[in-house]
């Protein structure tokens, strides 16, 4: 029997140290990273214009649009070292109406076992500063989408509309949130890291998936409680916008990883 157990423990090492070399092995060359936002509503999946919400204790909506831009993404190993998508190529639309756009594919991944994914809500000044002509095709992209207001008062971050109901109005009444940067006066961008709940192993024949959950009811019930009676329209507000932009950055988690 001690012998029939030694052979069972050298068999096991053996496997586990080709495992190991044949991992180590893999990680060379390039592969696809796939990143879905998902939209939901606290513990609900997001439905469009039709499904009441319970905003607070005395107002509910009913969602139109959701949108918002993700760029500047970047993934991390378990011993810190980071890969950062080409700039020029990581400004993405998510909108809630369209399917396609809520699935996001880095193409030119190093292989890697990553353990944690960035991403900024918006554009950064330093894409905005190289001036129309330094956004590329994202500019037209974004302006077909409703994501800008002009030029000169910059992209919008993030749109958020419905129509609402409360105590007080009880004819459906139309809100809407629009918190972007405002050209250089006001600088709302910020980025998120999450941590994933288990390694995304991107190997050139493996392209996992990094399912992400966007909670959309962080925007009105974050950090900063909003009720729409008092300002149901929100745009370029030097105030309210900060807050907006920090209740988004709380509205994303990581739900799980598909390798």
């Amino acid at each position: 029997m001690k012998i029939l157990k030694y052979i069972a423990v050298l068999f096991l090492t053996a496997t586990i140290a080709s495992c190991s070399s044949s991992s180590e092995d893999d990680l060379i060359g390039e592969g696809n990273v796939r990143l879905e936002f998902d939209n939901a509503y606290k513990t609900s999946d997001l439905l469009l214009k039709t499904t009441p919400y319970k905003a607070n204790e005395t107002e509910k909506i009913k969602i139109s649009k959701v949108k918002y831009i993700v760029s500047n993404i970047r993934l991390e190993n378990a011993t810190g070292n980071v890969f950062t998508y080409p700039k020029n190529d990581s400004y993405f639309i998510v909108d809630e109406e369209v399917e396609t756009s809520q699935f996001i594919t880095l193409t030119g991944v190093p292989a890697d076992n990553y353990t944690k994914v960035t991403f900024g809500i918006g554009v950064d000044q330093e894409k905005y500063l190289e001036g129309a002509t330094g956004q590329g095709d994202f500019l037209s992209k974004a302006k077909e989408a409703g994501m800008m207001w002009s030029w000169q008062a910059g992209y919008k971050f993030i749109v958020f509309e419905g129509m609402y109901t409360s105590s007080t109005t009880t004819t459906e009444t139309a809100f809407a949130f629009h918190m972007g940067s405002h050209g250089t006066a006001v600088d709302n961008y910020k980025e998120v890291t999450l941590n994933l709940t288990n390694s995304a192993r991107v190997r050139t024949n493996a392209t996992p998936e990094i399912h992400i959950v966007s909670n959309v009811a962080n925007i009105l019930d974050g950090t900063t409680k909003f009720m729409l009676d008092d300002a149901p329209q929100i745009h370029v507000d030097g105030l309210k916008s900060p807050q907006i932009a920090t209740n988004v950055n709380g509205m994303f988690s990581v739900n799980h990883v598909h390798n």
